[in-house]
């Protein structure tokens, strides 16, 4: 394959192995004050905004979330009590306004009847009776055949 390499041994390479330094104690340098267990904030876990439950301190914590009190949800009338009492009233406002309306129209009828037929035809009753009946006929008697005549037909077709 390759010219150098015509033989299958391997080529020797020098192999370093690593030697691990050993490892220096921790310093913190100078010490700090710590927070004792009592003085710690506690910690409430909430939703971010992928669903994930992230800690937070209590006192960043958005206020929790009232529940509301249950509803009422008894069937409520169709229409509310006040206004069927409103809406009767309209109607019967508005079907006595209508009766009384028709009424004082057939008594202004009546007394446009009244003044233009029934008086003329009471001023002819009154003018007959005080003429006295010689002048009407003409000063004779009168006399007067009344004849009546009833024809009855019966015809059946069919």
């Amino acid at each position: 394959m390759y010219p150098e390499h015509s033989g299958y041994l391997p080529v020797e390479r020098a192999v370093t192995v690593h030697q691990p330094q050993p490892l220096t104690p921790y310093d913190p340098g100078p010490s700090t004050a710590m927070d004792s267990y009592s003085e710690r904030q506690p910690v409430v876990w909430v939703p971010d905004a992928y669903g994930r439950m992230v800690p937070m301190p209590k006192h960043l914590a958005p206020a929790p979330v009232v529940a509301p009190e249950p509803r009422d949800l008894t069937p409520l009338p169709l229409l509310d009590p006040i206004a069927q009492r409103l809406m009767g009233a309209g109607i019967g406002g508005g079907a006595l306004s209508a009766g009384a309306g028709y009424g004082i129209s057939e008594v202004i009828n009546a007394a446009a009847g009244f003044s233009g037929g029934a008086l003329i035809w009471i001023a002819l009753v009154v003018l007959a009776l005080r003429t006295p009946a010689r002048a009407i006929t003409g000063g004779k008697g009168s006399t007067v055949n009344i004849r009546k005549a009833v024809i009855k037909r019966s015809h059946f077709h069919g």
